[in-house]
């Protein structure tokens, strides 16, 4: 009886204890609210995601999904105070409370969640890892690149992938890391490194930096899925839903037609389902402790998946990155948002 007694006083007090840490770290709404701006650490420069514009402005694909979450938390996708993060602080920030919410071409991965106690709460941008080379090479396969010196981003896992695919195929190449994109660009335009490997994304973007950009050529081939997406601290289940469902508000509002362009000029809805989101009778986002009309805050000022992906990466940008797995899941791609009831 004593055995078993103190083995179910532990369990309370382990429960009780559990409790009251979900408790304690279950404040980041609060605290964002209180503070009145959104701690978002992004890309310290990556044309398309993160970057200063000649105005000092803050753009980019990551960079509006932050002002999307100001917007549904706040009411004013403005307030946001964007904290550059290299790759080696950028989870240390997150884990010491600096940042609200990491928003910096991250890939989801198991050790991320289990060692580093963070979690993601969905993925906004389907990637994959690839290679750029000099187009001379002809028609770019990685396969071509045996025996060669392959350049790599450190802390990323870029090398491990890259290693791995070459050496399944029995090839040797060199692969060596970079601290920056600035010095993988610098090494790369000196001949130091026959290709780069990153995400694709990523290769879109180092490209524009490059003095000849169009002579240079990113392979067709992928050699690996990176699924990246926001990430937050484990322990607050509500800033979790939070960030998952403002991303999937933007992506069910361009499935139902809704952008900021049809907002503006008070387009009536076109379906059932979007006049009753708009209606916000009832509005589900006031489950998460949110304000009513949180859905129309995010799609009026910052635009729907679709109005972001373009103007940010797509073909209203001067990347030209085609939509691929990023397209809505009726289009043939994996973007797709359950019900918002």
């Amino acid at each position: 009886m004593r055995r078993g007694g103190t083995r179910a006083a532990l369990g309370l007090a382990l429960a009780l204890g559990g409790l009251s840490s979900a408790s304690a770290q279950a404040q980041t709404l609060k605290a964002v609210q209180a503070r009145g701006t959104l701690a978002c650490g992004v890309n310290r420069s990556l044309s398309g995601f993160a970057a200063l514009d000649s105005r000092g402005a803050w753009n980019g694909f990551d960079v509006d999904f932050c002002r999307a979450v100001a917007a549904a938390v706040l009411g004013d996708p403005a307030k946001v105070r964007f904290v550059p993060l290299d790759v080696p602080n950028r989870f240390t920030a997150l884990q010491n409370g600096a940042v609200d919410v990491l928003s910096r071409n991250s890939t989801w991965t198991l050790s991320r969640e289990a060692e580093l106690n963070l979690q993601f709460p969905v993925v906004t941008y389907y990637d994959g890892q690839g290679f750029l080379a000099r187009g001379e090479r002809g028609m770019l396969k990685p396969e071509q690149l045996a025996g060669g010196r392959i350049c790599v981003q450190s802390g990323t896992t870029h090398d491990t992938y890259a290693s791995d695919y070459f050496e399944s195929r029995g090839l040797k190449v060199d692969v060596v890391a970079f601290a920056t994109p600035a010095t993988l660009v610098k090494a790369y335009q000196s001949d130091w490194c026959d290709a780069i490997t990153s995400d694709v994304s990523q290769l879109y973007a180092l490209r524009r930096l490059m003095a000849a950009p169009a002579q240079q050529a990113i392979a067709d081939v992928v050699i690996s899925k990176e699924p990246l997406g926001p990430v937050v601290r484990q322990g607050d289940a509500q800033w979790f839903s939070i960030i998952r469902w403002t991303h999937f508000a933007m992506v069910r509002a361009e499935a139902l037609g809704i952008s900021s362009a049809t907002l503006k000029a008070a387009t009536p809805p076109n379906s059932a389902e979007a006049e009753r989101l708009l209606s916000a009778q009832p509005d589900p986002f006031e489950a998460l402790g949110l304000a009513p009309g949180a859905l129309t805050r995010i799609v009026r000022d910052v635009g729907n998946y679709g109005e972001v992906y373009d103007r940010n990466l797509g073909a209203g940008s001067g990347l030209g990155i085609p939509r691929g797995l990023n397209r809505l899941t009726r289009d043939g791609g994996l973007q797709f948002a359950p019900a918002l009831r």
